[in-house]
């Protein structure tokens, strides 16, 4: 090991290559807290060059490499074990070209999201994919984990809105295709492969977004519906009389009411009587007439009692109000939190948390202390489940995994909706892939990391 550290600080230079006291605590784990020990080294390349000439050497030593972002993640899937190198893309970083006549932005991998944001919005355009960690999250782990966010419903996951990549492979070799059209069938679509891949197969240095062009006018509602089937009901309505919703965001009434009670949050946009609440945003091009047709979108669900009730945002502050509601940030106060982030198909959603419920009540019974909470994009499929229980003694986190992720599988659902597999929901990848699958991203493994250096014991 001694070797390829020496290695690496000749090529790279000593300030680039960290061990010891040098390398922060951050470098541990990424947000999932689950990471235990720091990387026998640190190394922060400044360039594609450098990034190649590291895992060039790390191969020829087979030394394994745990790529990081923004360590935003909460699977476990940045985090680096004692033996390995830990590489890190925060000092390859910045905006390199936004593409006008293309309507594309291209940006290191080390990039922060909001700074990509804010270079699209400068530039008269919107780059649609948006996180709540938008502020930390480095664009190549969006890309590395095929990240979601608010605004799936509309505009994709971001394998939707990648057109190029630029990836090292486990050799060193580069390969560089950023592609900025949008029809491009010459042969396989290799971006395709490292999209979601987690750094298990080449580590992500470029990328080409598709950019959409910047919303005239914002639209934002929170409403309260009866049921599930009410909740449904209005999703179809604005996917077919709105053009589609920006953000369609659904609130189970346990979530509801233990948000809007915590001084945290200081904000109840609605009573806590209702069975269900929706935040529904939608974003046009016509600045006078958009909010004019929401209104009166919202005044006839109501009409039709599809909802209950319903308030209007006035303003930016109020919209933020309703969005601080759905972050649902008075949760990290409970002890022993397990977030889980899956997908079901959208007409099971119900059934799957009212059986989930049940699960977790035969085990920890959810009153007083012990919080089961159910939120999450619906429109896209991908539902949020927050669970804090008092464990028993030789309980813990794993055995509120077992449960949520069997009922999962039972529902034809996947364990991982949008932060990928990591380490932490490995286990249970056979829930939502057959054998014969998972042999195939072996088989892919085995051919683009023959010695197995990237990411090793991630995903598979």
């Amino acid at each position: 090991m001694s070797d390829v550290i020496a290695a690496l600080s000749a090529a790279l230079g000593s300030h680039n290559v960290l061990t010891g006291a040098d390398i922060g605590a951050k470098y541990k784990s990424d947000m999932s807290g689950s990471g235990e020990s720091l990387p026998r080294a640190l190394i922060r390349p400044r360039s594609v060059a450098e990034v190649s000439t590291a895992l060039r050497l790390c191969h020829e030593h087979g030394t394994a490499v745990v790529p990081q972002g923004g360590l935003t993640g909460l699977a476990g899937g940045a985090n680096p074990r004692g033996e390995d190198i830990a590489l890190s893309l925060e000092l390859l970083s910045g905006i390199e070209e936004i593409d006008v006549q293309a309507g594309t932005l291209t940006a290191f991998a080390g990039t922060p999201l909001a700074r990509a944001q804010d270079a699209a919005a400068a530039a008269g355009f919107l780059l649609p994919l948006d996180l709540g960690s938008r502020g930390s999250a480095q664009i190549g782990g969006n890309v590395a984990t095929n990240a979601g966010g608010n605004r799936v419903i509309r505009y994709g996951m971001a394998r939707a809105l990648v057109l190029g990549l630029e990836v090292v492979l486990a050799d060193g070799t580069i390969l560089t295709h950023l592609n900025k059209m949008l029809k491009n069938n010459a042969g396989f679509d290799l971006k395709q492969l490292f999209i979601g891949s987690e750094g298990t197969l080449g580590i992500i240095t470029r990328v080409v977004f598709r950019l959409k062009p910047l919303p005239r006018s914002t639209a934002t509602a929170f409403c309260a519906a009866p049921d599930f089937k009410s909740v449904l009901n209005l999703l179809g309505r604005a996917e077919g009389e709105l053009g589609g919703p920006s953000a369609f965001e659904v609130m189970w009434p346990d979530f509801y009411r233990f948000v809007t009670a915590h001084p945290a949050t200081k904000a109840q946009p609605l009573p806590q009587d209702h069975g269900f609440y929706v935040l529904i945003e939608h974003q046009g091009n016509d600045a006078e007439a958009d909010p004019a047709r929401f209104e009166a979108f919202l005044g006839a669900a109501l009409e039709d009692d599809i909802i209950a009730d319903a308030v209007i945002a006035q303003n930016e502050k109020d919209a933020q109000s309703f969005w601080r509601v759905r972050e649902g940030l008075a949760l990290d106060t409970l002890p022993h939190l397990v977030n889980f982030d899956v997908s079901l198909p959208i007409g099971s959603i119900d059934d799957f948390a009212r059986d989930c419920r049940q699960r977790l009540a035969v085990r920890w019974p959810l009153e007083g202390e012990n919080h089961a909470a159910f939120f999450g994009h619906i429109g896209d499929s991908n539902l949020h489940i927050c669970v804090s229980v008092a464990y028993g003694p030789g309980e813990g986190m794993h055995d509120v995994d077992e449960i949520v992720y069997a009922t999962v599988r039972d529902f034809n659902g996947s364990v991982s909706a949008e932060h990928g597999i990591g380490t932490l929901k490995r286990d249970y990848l056979g829930h939502s892939r057959s054998a014969a699958e998972i042999e195939v991203m072996r088989r892919l493994k085995a051919a683009l990391d023959p010695k197995g250096i990237l990411n090793p014991g991630k995903v598979i």
